[in-house]
């Protein structure tokens, strides 16, 4: 990694981690790209779904929502190892996920931006529950579904949606490990048939007002996915 490229990526988080606390601004962001398919945020069910555009296609997920979602601007610290919003909570919890995946999205995946995560997965389940092109599009087109919203450095989580198999690839390719299966974020309601993981990004202490986010864990998080996901060839994994 150069210099050059280490910069760039660093400056596209913090374009992220300046917004404000509101889902809008992030989805109406993803909302530019060509092929956008856009369901508008209210009372948390908006999303933004990206069609992929090349083979064996992995659906990468993260959530415009923060916990507080308030609409206050973050003021950023950068310490050189960490970036904190003092005072406040940072919202990396989940810009910095939705950051990773503006900086892949030239890889031609699909994506899915949703809102409403930190209150239930709301988008979530109203995709499954009323927008049924969509549902069957994400488990038949897509080889498996990559979420980017974990605090920590290099652990994953598959829920309950993921394999022995589907395990084994995540570990073997990330290095990353999977502490227990509890709690559930969105893949746990839109990975139905195919199988999904959630990707550490480098924060600590979400939803806390001293959160923070070390800065080579979430790029080291960055260039595993970039590496792995710019295969030509992604093997699809089914859930029973």
């Amino acid at each position: 990694m150069t210099m050059q490229k280490r910069d760039k990526d660093l400056k596209v988080l913090k374009d992220f981690l300046r917004m404000p606390h509101s889902a809008d601004v992030v989805l109406d962001k993803f909302s530019s790209l060509p092929g956008a398919v856009v369901q508008p945020s209210v009372d948390g069910l908006g999303h933004v779904y990206v069609p992929s555009t090349r083979p064996s296609p992995v659906l990468l997920v993260a959530h415009a929502d923060v916990v507080n979602n308030s609409g206050r601007l973050p003021v950023l610290h950068d310490d050189g190892e960490c970036i904190s919003n003092p005072g406040d909570i940072l919202g990396a919890d989940d810009r910095a996920g939705c950051a990773i995946i503006w900086i892949l999205r030239s890889l031609g995946h699909g994506i899915l931006i949703t809102d409403g995560e930190e209150d239930g997965c709301r988008a979530a389940w109203d995709i499954m529950d009323n927008h049924p092109d969509i549902w069957e599009e994400l488990q038949s087109r897509y080889q498996f579904m990559v979420e980017f919203d974990r605090k920590g450095r290099d652990d994953y989580k598959c829920y309950d949606v993921g394999t022995d198999e589907f395990r084994g690839y995540v570990e073997l390719t990330t290095g990353f490990h999977e502490p227990d299966h509890k709690s559930r974020t969105d893949i746990s309601i839109l990975a139905y048939d195919i199988c999904g993981v959630n990707l550490s990004c480098g924060y600590m202490l979400p939803h806390k007002n001293g959160e923070y986010i070390v800065k080579d864990d979430w790029l080291n998080t960055l260039h595993i996915a970039e590496k792995w996901l710019s295969a030509p060839e992604l093997p699809r994994f089914e859930l029973s």
